[in-house]
């Protein structure tokens, strides 16, 4: 390794695993456990290389559609970022048996989406496009729901009744980034009603108080996350906005020795589905290159946990009075 200069890390806290991440993947465990090989799972159950690369050695089957290659009757995953009312038709109509690993904060999105679409509103989401937990709220109600990624597209925004507007958002978006789009919304269209409570879910909004704190005792912050995980990306953007450079990494293989000469400190987060391991695994990389001081630098606690979801349990409850 090229010249070091760090010595210090500090390691955000809460990092890594969301409630809703760890319900998905113990999801497709604990189908593969009851049901065997092979469980096929729509998309990858959360954006992670690691997770989804482990899932698929012990017999997860990802597919991108509800296709042929499916048997009848194959047990299916949906994954945590939820699917649109036509994934459920179609998994019907195939007689697939399916688990739904949505995360309850997902659909929480979709049951606004529909109420507010019921109710006559046009709904404006706050998200990306192409992201999977946007097509799947957009497909609840296609012809009541526009887009918007930025303040720019708000600008531009024309709508049929702006009395009758509503907005929703993406649960894993840049919290600050999306009230600056809420306020712009509500300055454009005085009337427009929102979710009763946030959308964006704890623990983006969490991850990213603690990067936000952590970044201003840092000289360099390194998320661990996939290139496809939307709260991973904005952990390093809130980093950035917070004084301190920062950079996305799949896990500690990643790390350029150019960016360790000149840091001192360095801090270490993860995304919402980023296992610990791979934490330890870069902490572990620091230690083996002499760096001795490694703190947690806690802003919060979480005790949030999801059931699993009704299949699994009663399966399970089943498997144990065998």
């Amino acid at each position: 390794m090229a010249t070091s200069t760090v010595e210090k890390l500090l390691l955000a806290a809460p990092r890594g695993y969301c409630a809703g991440v760890d319900r998905a993947v113990q999801t497709v465990e604990r189908a593969l456990e009851l049901h065997g090989a092979p469980v096929y799972v729509r998309k990858e159950i959360v954006h992670n290389k690691h997770v989804v690369e482990q899932l698929r050695e012990r017999g997860a089957i990802f597919v991108d559609e509800l296709d042929d290659s499916i048997p009848e009757g194959a047990i299916t995953v949906f994954s945590a970022h939820g699917v649109s009312p036509m994934v459920h038709a179609d998994a019907e109509r195939r007689r697939l048996r399916t688990i739904d690993a949505t995360c309850p904060l997902v659909t929480k999105v979709h049951r606004e989406a529909v109420k507010f679409a019921s109710e006559g509103y046009t709904i404006v989401l706050i998200g990306h496009d192409g992201h999977e937990e946007v097509e799947g709220t957009m497909g609840e109600a296609p012809e009541s729901i526009v887009l918007v990624e930025t303040e720019a597209d708000v600008e531009a925004l024309e709508v049929a009744d702006p009395d009758r507007l509503a907005y929703i958002s993406q649960t894993t978006l840049s919290v600050d980034e999306t009230r600056l789009i809420i306020n712009r919304l509500r300055e454009r269209f005085p009337n427009i009603t929102g979710p009763r409570t946030d959308d964006i879910c704890y623990a983006t909004t969490n991850r990213q108080a603690a990067v936000k704190q952590m970044a201003q005792h840092c000289d360099l912050v390194l998320v661990i996350g996939s290139r496809n995980s939307s709260n991973s990306n904005r952990l390093v953007q809130v980093a950035e906005e917070h004084g301190s450079r920062a950079h996305l990494i799949d896990n500690e293989s990643e790390v350029d020795a150019a960016w360790l000469d000149g840091p001192r400190t360095v801090g270490i987060s993860s995304g919402a589905s980023a296992p610990e391991e791979l934490v330890q695994r870069l902490v572990a990389f620091f230690r083996d290159h002499g760096v001795q001081d490694v703190s947690e630098f806690e802003v919060m606690q979480e005790d949030v946990r999801f059931m699993l979801p009704k299949p699994i349990r009663v399966a399970m409850s089943a498997a144990a009075q065998d």
